[in-house]
């Protein structure tokens, strides 16, 4: 046990101490202690049930105490509980009085006794688990230097401490959170839900701190709104959209301020990071996430922090940690549809306070929502899983060694692209066709973590691979299939040096380098014929003949990337970051086959060794001000680059390359706390030109013809705000609204002109409202309102969904570590586009899921 707090000694953050110790002929007094101070969320999980990492408290200057005359021994330790938490009672063996300093490290109240030692007659360790509600652990150890710590860790916050002092006991009256919260005298703001800490500028810090537009989903925020997919974090984040079609599995269009990744054959505008794995391609980030810790959605580019450069934002997923006590967490729940939803996790130590595991998993299968009346049966019915396992390792003091190994299997019927009907439940095709989904990923991350440097390794590698069949138009007309095969395997590594969390001074900054390699395969890619596909097809459509596509290209990128930040005066600080990013698409080989029964396969269209390459400097400018400790403003200037690449769907010679998009991103904002942080609210308004603007142009079967180049402008802000202007009652709103518009566009296929016409996949508006109250009898209830306005879905504006609203509402009630719950998403049973394409003359589209009921039963111990 001694080595663990010493390492976590040496691992923290420097935090602020506060004296309670009285000397002996001393009147007694009591009084409340509290202290700011961040724990370092890259180093540990940040579970509520978790030993927390514990600092080193600033020791009490010499006059302001009596030092004691000799080393007090500690000869037992008793606890008694209370109506608000528990007494507990250090029992000394004569002599002076005890010294205590204290600090708040996570859900701990942490203090500090020099000049003591721990004699008890069981050993030198106490420890205490679940000893009364609202407190999850109680340690008491031995530190070197003669020196006691005592470490008290709240389940959902840290406690505060009422200390009295005598010649023969320390006594420490524990008051949970909310058991304080309820004092009107108390000052305590902060242990308030609003102050969140965050990673993402790669160094820890509260929300309201970070001068970036920033939404943060915490632990309680994800079990609270049962978020598991990027269409539920979408949900909670303003100017943030992932349309889904009725949940399946076969692409996500996405789109963060109006850029979106309707030109697919291009790097992902926004970059997906889970642990800090890149995940890449509409195709393979439709997986649910589970076992989640925390989520981070920064708007506006990131270039010079993070090792994958992304031109509209990041979405960076944190799961649980492996910790050193036994967790276990579960999820059972059971819906209409015959939706079965099965979660689980499981953590602890394999060598205590050294190797740590976690293991999580679900399972999940559900009827299809649309049944197709020609065939009687579901045409989306799915099923199936995912995993990840972790070990954290600390072999020695400031080392940390993290493996990460998932995997994701989901088979499905086929993806709903059904006519643009009245009821577009009920279809009629000749084909349900198919959609499978595999991925796995592996990821090793070294850091180490010293008083004067921070270093960082992560190295990724994830394969992802997803084949499919859908009805080729709609009907119940024999024409074929429509199928494809993609598979990709990505290679990362990272390498990040830093400046101190701890005493970092006037500076702090951070260097990296980036190298990435990507193979992503096509196959099937393209028509299998049927009996009636000479009516779409002519000649060439044979039945039992095809036209399909193959295609293999390979990626690499190489890029360093640093940044600076100083602060010539206290409220002050200047930001200046710098990328350099170099990257080769190559497209090693494409054939587009036509197979006729008979005959033998005629090759089309072929190419070799196809490259397209380019570098790019991005910098970035910011300056922020803190008013006051509730008033943060902040200007920033950041260029944004989506690079240049290879078709792998070329028409001819012409469409085999495009060329990279850029763009700069000007923004102001305003982050506030209010009433003692029971309201925190924040507004971001950035204007974004873009030149290049890479538009992906369909053909008549909604297939990519071609890429090319436009210009186009968007302009738009944020306003988020969250309250809770009553104890247990919560209040979480958002609203973005953007004006994303084509400035310079002309079709060369058509010559048509869509100056002026809104971006494809940016809806205007965004909004999403949480109204939620806790009760301390264990009653909860949580209603949620979440919208878009007018999206189009194509470059001419032709397709479009009208503004929306869903309502979705949860009632449930909790013991001390289960909860039951009922739930309904979109309970008045609203019809809506995800998706809208012209093909074959005719309009297909994607529906969002219909009305669904359920029950669900969470389990915590």
């Amino acid at each position: 046990m001694r080595h663990f707090y010493r390492l976590a000694r040496l691992g923290a953050l420097g935090l602020t101490g506060i004296v309670a110790g009285q000397p002996a002929w001393a009147v007694t007094t009591s009084s409340s202690f509290e202290a700011v101070g961040l724990v370092d969320t890259e180093r540990r999980d940040s579970h509520e049930w978790e030993r927390p990492i514990l600092p080193e408290v600033s020791q009490v200057p010499e006059a302001d105490v009596v030092s004691p005359v000799e080393i007090v021994e500690i000869t037992d330790v008793q606890i008694t509980p209370t109506e608000t938490g528990l007494t507990l009672i250090l029992n000394t063996s004569g002599g002076a009085p005890l010294v205590i300093s204290t600090a708040i490290a996570g859900n701990a109240l942490v203090a500090n006794l020099p000049n003591a030692v721990l004699n008890l007659p069981d050993g030198n360790d106490f420890q205490a688990a679940n000893p009364a509600e609202g407190i999850a652990f109680i340690t008491v150890t031995n530190l070197p230097d003669n020196e006691v710590q005592v470490a008290i860790t709240g389940t959902d916050a840290p406690p505060v401490a009422d200390v009295q002092a005598t010649s023969s006991a320390l006594v420490l009256s524990i008051a949970t959170n909310d058991a304080a919260a309820t004092d009107a005298t108390s000052d305590n703001t902060e242990d308030s839900p609003l102050r969140i800490v965050v990673t993402a500028e790669k160094t820890p810090a509260e929300a309201g701190d970070v001068p970036i537009s920033l939404t943060v989903l915490s632990e309680q925020d994800i079990e609270d709104a049962d978020i598991t997919t990027l269409e539920d974090i979408a949900q909670s984040t303003p100017n943030f959209s992932v349309f889904s079609g009725s949940g399946s599995r076969s692409f996500n269009y996405y789109s963060v301020r109006g850029l979106s990744n309707f030109n697919f054959s291009s790097r992902d505008a926004v970059g997906f990071f889970v642990d800090d794995v890149p995940y890449d391609y509409g195709g393979f980030i439709t997986q649910d996430f589970l076992d989640l810790e925390r989520v981070e959605v920064l708007r506006g580019p990131q270039s010079t922090l993070y090792g994958r450069s992304s031109q509209a934002g990041v979405v960076n997923i944190i799961t649980r940690r492996p910790t050193n006590e036994f967790e276990f967490n579960g999820v059972a729940g059971y819906g209409a549809f015959n939706d079965l939803d099965l979660r689980a996790s499981v953590s602890g130590p394999l060598v205590e306070d050294h190797l740590f595991y976690r293991f999580s998993g679900g399972y999940g299968s559900r009827d299809g929502y649309f049944t197709n009346t020609f065939l009687n049966d579901d045409l989306d019915d799915q099923s199936g899983g995912n995993g990840r396992g972790q070990l954290l390792w600390t072999p020695a003091e400031n080392w940390e060694i993290l493996f990460n190994a998932s995997f994701d299997e989901y088979r499905e019927g086929g993806a709903p692209l059904v006519l643009v009907d009245d009821n577009p439940f009920e279809v009629e095709q000749d084909v349900n066709g198919f959609g499978n989904l595999v991925t796995n990923a592996q990821s090793l991350r070294i850091a180490y973590d010293s008083p004067g440097l921070r270093a960082t390794s992560i190295t990724s590698r994830r394969f992802s691979r997803q084949a499919g069949e859908v009805d080729l138009d709609s009907s119940t007309l024999r024409t074929g299939q429509f199928s494809n095969i993609f598979d990709s395997t990505v290679i990362t590594q990272e390498l990040r040096l830093q400046s101190p969390t701890e005493n970092p001074g006037p500076f702090q900054w951070l260097i990296g380098g980036y190298y990435e390699s990507r193979s992503f395969n096509t196959a099937e890619d393209g028509f299998k014929f049927g009996e009636d596909a000479s009516l779409l097809f002519g000649a060439i459509g044979v039945p039992g003949g095809s036209f399909l596509r193959s295609a293999d290209v390979d990626e690499t990128v190489w890029a360093g990337f640093g940044q600076i930040s100083y602060q010539p005066i206290e409220p002050l600080t200047l930001t200046a970051g710098l990328r350099y990013e170099s990257i080769r698409s190559t497209l090693d080989s494409f054939e587009r086959v036509l197979a006729i029964p008979g005959a033998p396969p005629t090759t089309v269209l072929s190419f070799d060794d196809i490259v397209q390459s380019g570098d790019i400097v991005l910098p970035r400018f910011a300056i922020e001000y803190r008013f006051n400790p509730n008033l943060l403003a902040y200007s920033s200037v950041t260029r944004g680059y989506r690079p240049g690449g290879v078709n792998f769907r070329p028409n001819d010679a012409a469409t085999l390359t495009f060329e990279p998009e850029r763009s700069w991103n000007y923004e102001v904002g305003l982050k506030s706390s209010w009433f003692e942080n029971r309201l925190g609210v924040n507004f971001a308004f950035f204007h974004n030109p873009v030149s290049d603007y890479q538009v992906q142009i369909l053909d008549q079967n909604g297939l990519p013809e071609t890429i090319i180049n436009a210009d186009a402008e968007i302009t738009g802000f944020e306003l988020e705000l969250r309250a809770t202007p009553l104890d247990g009652l919560d209040v979480i709103a958002g609203v973005g609204f953007i004006d994303g518009r084509f400035t310079d566009f002309r079709n060369p296929s058509t010559g048509a002109v869509f100056d002026g016409n809104q971006l494809p996949f940016a809806p205007d508006w965004t909004y999403n409202l949480a109204v939620q109250y806790r009760s301390p009898i264990g009653l909860f209830a949580r209603t949620e309102l979440v919208g878009l306005g007018t999206t189009f879905f194509d470059e001419a504006n032709t397709l479009k969904q009208s503004p929306y609203a869903i309502f979705n509402a949860r009632l449930g009630y909790e013991f001390e570590n289960y909860g039951v719950y009922l739930f309904g998403n979109n309970i008045f049973d609203l019809e809506y586009l995800t998706g809208a394409f012209g093909l074959v003359g005719s309009a297909s589209g994607q529906y969002g899921a219909p009305a669904t009921y359920g029950v669900q039963f969470r389990a915590r111990f």
